[in-house]
């Protein structure tokens, strides 16, 4: 039986992520290597890049934060921004040693709102800064260490542009010096996945054969 019930448990996991795009059609994963002369410039300039896709439903943008700072006074802000582009998602990020770290929201509703602010390690190098959301729980943000912002309500949020800067005026000294952010976008329907009800098909066939074999013992 204890041979029966982890051989099921292990084909659970080992076929779950190796197919995943296969059993959700959905999914969709979407990366951006942004270099660091795009942080160089002023928010009024700053160009909005459109997505090849759009990510609705349910989506976790993953910053990797590798750029070496110029400007002590210089941010790595990085922007993504609704289908009806009034809405956005803000996430800051300053130097060290301080790592300043923000998010912001913007919605027609209550206009530009910080959500959260951090002025001393606020973000970590060594870590990946996870933004996420579904249309069900809102949205949550990690620095890399804890959950900052969690289950936040913004209504209906579909992923499709984005924009950086790092420069608070036209003056200032270049923000970043060198280096890259890594963004990943995934996203999908959860409700579309072949394997989103697995564990209580576990459940009911562990049941089916604990059943089966009591009753077969019972009778021999």
């Amino acid at each position: 039986m204890k041979y029966i019930i982890s051989t099921i448990l292990f084909l659970g996991f080992l076929i779950t992520p190796a197919f995943a795009q296969e059993v959700n059609p959905s999914l969709i994963i979407e990366t951006m290597e942004i270099s660091a002369e795009k942080f160089n410039t002023v928010m009024r300039n700053a160009p909005i890049i459109p997505l090849d896709n759009l990510h609705s439903i349910s989506w976790q943008v993953t910053i990797d934060n590798n750029l070496l700072y110029a400007n002590p006074n210089g941010n790595a802000v990085f922007r993504i921004y609704d289908k009806d582009d009034i809405k956005f998602i803000e996430v800051g990020m300053g130097p060290q040693p301080e790592n300043k770290f923000w998010v912001a929201v913007q919605t027609p509703d209550e206009g530009y709102i910080v959500v959260h602010k951090d002025l001393d390690r606020g973000w970590y190098p060594q870590a990946k800064s996870i933004v996420s959301f579904t249309d069900r729980a809102g949205l949550t943000v990690n620095n890399g260490a804890r959950i900052v912002v969690t289950n936040l309500d913004i209504e209906k949020f579909e992923i499709e542009s984005y924009s950086v800067h790092g420069m608070e005026g036209s003056t200032d000294p270049p923000a970043i010096n060198s280096g890259v952010i890594i963004v990943e976008i995934l996203s999908g329907d959860p409700g579309k996945n072949l394997f989103a009800f697995f564990p209580f098909y576990v459940a009911i066939g562990i049941g089916i054969i604990g059943a089966t074999l009591y009753f077969t013992k019972k009778r021999s």
